[in-house]
């Protein structure tokens, strides 16, 4: 069979990743060294079953971020702060994960020339991904502990050693995440009425919505959307009013129990008119099957929080 219109190349090669991408409003100069991975430009998928059983004149989208390179919205922000990292002269990142962001620290730290090292909590973080960190050539090491015992020795060691800290209390993080607000607005050209998203250590809710505001400082949109929270009922300290000291919940990537951008968050919420709510794992479950059976789309468990809200 002859093609007689052949695909062009140039389509295969048009996305630069974020950092190219959304240059001008990233705090990088022509002295960054650009370690990508071609992250972003993740689709907003619509699902019109759940938003006609929430109601007639509504649209609902999904932000599909599983499609980064290493399945999840953490490589927005570890482009950026591998990158700066790299700027900076350092050798080796440290983190703590409960799995997500283990294996986007692996990754862009290998694509860098970097070394990584990882703290999980034993017997609490998701396999998938410890798998990937440790065939990305990660040294990873499990405390008998939870995710915030984990930061707590990680900040400290960065502290004490020449070693770049990469979990979201590094400011480059969020610079990287609020991206993810960017392309929501250039999808539909304006921002969404609600922005729902899942909270564990509160890095994405805060990076959303300072990308929202600085869109909007710009004129790239028109309004501000409430910012809704979302936790699991077993690890929601936002929620309470106070830190969990055991967190549990079959999300594990948000089993977190004394988020680090606690503060960033809520005032993200109280700025937008939003809220928080808690969700427990039997409703994350259900809304589990019900994304698979009624959209045909597979998503993490923590994500599966949102559809709480119908």
């Amino acid at each position: 069979m002859t093609l007689t219109r052949p695909f062009s190349q140039s389509k295969l090669q048009g996305w630069p990743g974020l950092i190219e991408a959304y240059r001008s409003y990233l705090p990088v100069t022509e002295e960054t060294p650009v370690i990508t991975l071609h992250e972003g430009n993740t689709p907003l998928i619509p699902v019109p079953t759940i938003a006609h059983q929430i109601g007639s004149q509504v649209e609902v989208f999904v932000k599909y971020d599983g499609l980064n390179p290493t399945g999840s919205f953490k490589d927005r922000g570890m482009t950026l702060a591998i990158s700066k990292a790299k700027e900076e002269g350092a050798k080796a990142v440290i983190c703590a994960s409960t799995g997500n962001t283990s294996a986007a620290a692996a990754a862009y730290a290998r694509r860098g020339g970097m070394r990584a090292f990882v703290l999980i909590p034993d017997g609490y973080v998701a396999l998938g991904k410890l798998a990937q960190a440790l065939l990305y050539g990660a040294e990873v090491l499990a405390i008998k502990g939870n995710f915030d015992q984990a930061l707590e020795i990680v900040r400290d060691v960065a502290a004490k050693y020449p070693v770049t800290l990469v979990n979201s209390v590094n400011p480059y993080r969020l610079e990287g995440q609020k991206t993810g607000a960017f392309e929501v607005v250039d999808a539909l050209g304006d921002a969404p009425d609600w922005l729902c998203i899942p909270v564990g250590n509160a890095g994405n809710i805060t990076a959303y919505w300072m990308g929202f505001c600085q869109y909007h400082q710009i004129g790239k949109c028109d309004r501000l959307p409430k910012m809704m929270g979302f936790q699991a009922a077993g690890a929601a300290p936002i929620v309470q009013g106070h830190p969990v000291v055991q967190p549990e919940t079959v999300a594990s990537a948000i089993r977190i129990g004394n988020p680090a951008s606690w503060e960033k968050a809520v005032a993200a919420q109280q700025a937008s008119q939003g809220s928080f709510t808690a969700v427990t794992d039997e409703e994350i479950l259900e809304a589990y099957r019900l994304l698979a059976s009624n959209e045909g789309i597979f998503a993490s468990l923590q994500v599966l929080l949102l559809l709480r809200v119908y």
